[in-house]
């Protein structure tokens, strides 16, 4: 029998340590075994302890302090992870930047973080050279692939850098898309990322890890789903086997060949695998659990993933705000006889509370449909320099408001029915309306414009847009999209426009998404 993973706590301290700390214990009670590979590179924990020593050193040399932003604009690989502990180790802030935005959009994160040194691979050289090029105090570019990464941190000593860290320093700064068109950056401290994670009883057999333990970082890692994977598989001693980028094929071989026992997927991801002609040949049987989220998975991909891969099945709910996942539907709630808890998001983990509320922050009884909020030690320090979206964010007892819409029922379980925020979630992206409203609007032949998600067996959600022409102009789809495509990243660009001679609104003028939404999502029980 596997034992079951963790590390000591330290100094009898109930909370996790810090990023820093876990790798230093488990640098020396795991020192052999390996944590990670990464296309033919196996790194034990000794030696990433020594690396992560190595960059946290390069890092104060580059005159790097505590709190200051250190980005990265690249693919997965084993590289990031040693930045992200290395950094960690000095205090530093990683802000990992999504390499699917534009260059306008990069430009705008690497300005709003302060980031002084940007690590790019690469395939994004060209995008970060844009991104950087109006910008008056750029960061230095260090390449990260072909060695250049281990090169730029090999000469320093595999010596502790020995910053004082404490566990609620910010480690993580995410940037999500912003309601007002600009991203928001999310502050996650040390305590923010493990304390939920890493605290589950032994009944949530799907939260316990043990170091035989194999998982697939596949997701993107500017995402808090990868991130977190990661986060579980090093404090528990187990090794990761990171994809440069998710592609059906490699994830075959990697399961086969490499015997991964945990899988984070994204249901536009399940369907490309299941669409893939080796699905029905791949051998899955030391699959422990496919742990899936980010986005609605519709019943009959469930249905055919599950026969499919033929191992637990578990749904998680959470958003960046809440370092990831703080409700789950286990294994047995996904059963035909469990009835309709297959449409839940599952129940709060333990450490975590959730209610349903009304606009004024006021509890609201089972089965009442009110929005999401969360009570829970993950919960993120709040945004970066936005004191007043901090404040609106959370209501005063300390829940944070999620901008999703849902009730729970008499046994807790929680079930999401529509979003509060003008949010559309496309292949696992977040996207929100006002946003590419914005970019519409901006257009010299566009008088108004109007943005919703509509139902996308491929992406879950696509985006769709209506638009008002302004007197005397006229313009294209094509045109429009290529308009957009200019300005935001590819995955926001409307999959279709529609050309309208007014938009629904109500008394006081306010457009009504809600009834452009409705006669596409007639036929769900709930409107994401």
């Amino acid at each position: 029998m596997a034992e079951r993973g963790g590390i000591p706590h330290l100094d009898g301290d109930p909370n996790p340590p810090s990023l820093g700390d876990i790798l230093r214990i488990r640098g020396e009670v795991s020192a052999t075994r390996i944590a990670m590979s990464f296309e033919g590179r196996d790194t034990c924990y000794a030696e990433m302890l020594a690396d992560a020593f190595r960059v946290g050193r390069a890092l104060q040399a580059h005159g790097m302090k505590p709190d200051d932003r250190i980005g990265v604009l690249a693919r997965n690989s084993d590289d990031f992870f040693t930045l992200l502990v290395g950094a960690a180790m000095v205090g530093a802030v990683l802000v990992p930047v999504n390499w699917r935005l534009s260059a306008t959009e990069i430009e705008y994160i690497l300005h709003d973080a302060g980031i002084r040194l940007l690590f790019v691979d690469a395939a994004f050289q060209d995008l970060a050279t844009a991104a950087m090029a109006d910008l008056q105090d750029a960061p230095t570019m260090i390449g990260m692939d072909d060695g250049g990464f281990s090169q730029w941190f090999a000469p320093y000593p595999a010596t502790d850098p020995a910053v004082g860290v404490s566990p609620h320093d910010v480690a993580l700064q995410l940037y999500t898309s912003g309601t007002t068109g600009h991203p928001k950056g999310v502050l996650l401290t040390h305590h923010n990322l493990n304390s939920v994670r890493v605290s589950q009883p032994a009944e949530e057999s799907w939260a316990q890890w043990v170091e035989e333990d194999v998982c697939l970082i596949s997701m993107p890692l500017f995402h808090v789903g990868g991130i977190g994977t990661a986060l579980a598989s090093l404090y528990s001693g187990a090794r990761m086997i990171i994809v440069r980028e998710f592609t059906p094929p490699t994830l075959f071989d990697f399961i086969e060949r490499d015997g991964i026992t945990r899988l984070f997927i994204v249901p536009t991801a399940m369907r490309l695998l299941l669409d893939d002609p080796r699905m029905a040949a791949t051998d899955f049987s030391r699959l422990r659990y496919i742990i899936y989220g980010s986005s609605p998975i519709t019943p009959d991909l469930l249905e055919a993933a599950m026969a499919a891969f033929g191992c637990p099945f578990i749904q998680v709910y959470g958003m960046t705000e809440t370092s990831g996942t703080i409700a789950a539907l286990p294994a047995e709630d996904h059963a035909p006889e469990a009835g309709d808890r297959r449409r839940s998001a599952g129940r709060a983990l333990h450490g975590v509370d959730i209610a349903i509320i009304d606009e004024q922050g006021r509890p609201l009884p089972a089965g009442t449909v009110g929005e999401i909020a969360i009570r829970c030690e993950a919960n993120m320090d709040g945004y970066w320099r936005l004191e007043a979206a901090t404040e609106e964010a959370f209501t005063a007892d300390g829940y944070l408001r999620s901008g999703d819409a849902g009730y729970l029922d008499a046994d807790g379980y929680l079930y999401v029915q529509d979003r509060i925020k003008d949010m559309i979630i496309t292949g696992g992206e977040n996207v929100y309306a006002t946003e590419v409203e914005a970019v519409l609007t901006a257009h010299p032949a566009i008088h108004e414009a109007a943005v919703i998600g509509v139902p996308d067996d491929q992406w879950g959600e696509a985006v769709k847009a209506f638009v008002v022409t302004a007197a005397g102009q006229s313009v294209d789809a094509a045109d429009l999209r290529a308009w957009t495509r200019d300005r935001l990243a590819a995955y926001k660009v409307p999959k279709s426009v529609d050309f309208v001679t007014e938009l629904p609104k109500n008394a006081s003028g306010k457009v009504l998404r809600k009834t452009l939404r409705a006669p596409y999502w007639a036929e769900y029980d709930r409107a994401i």
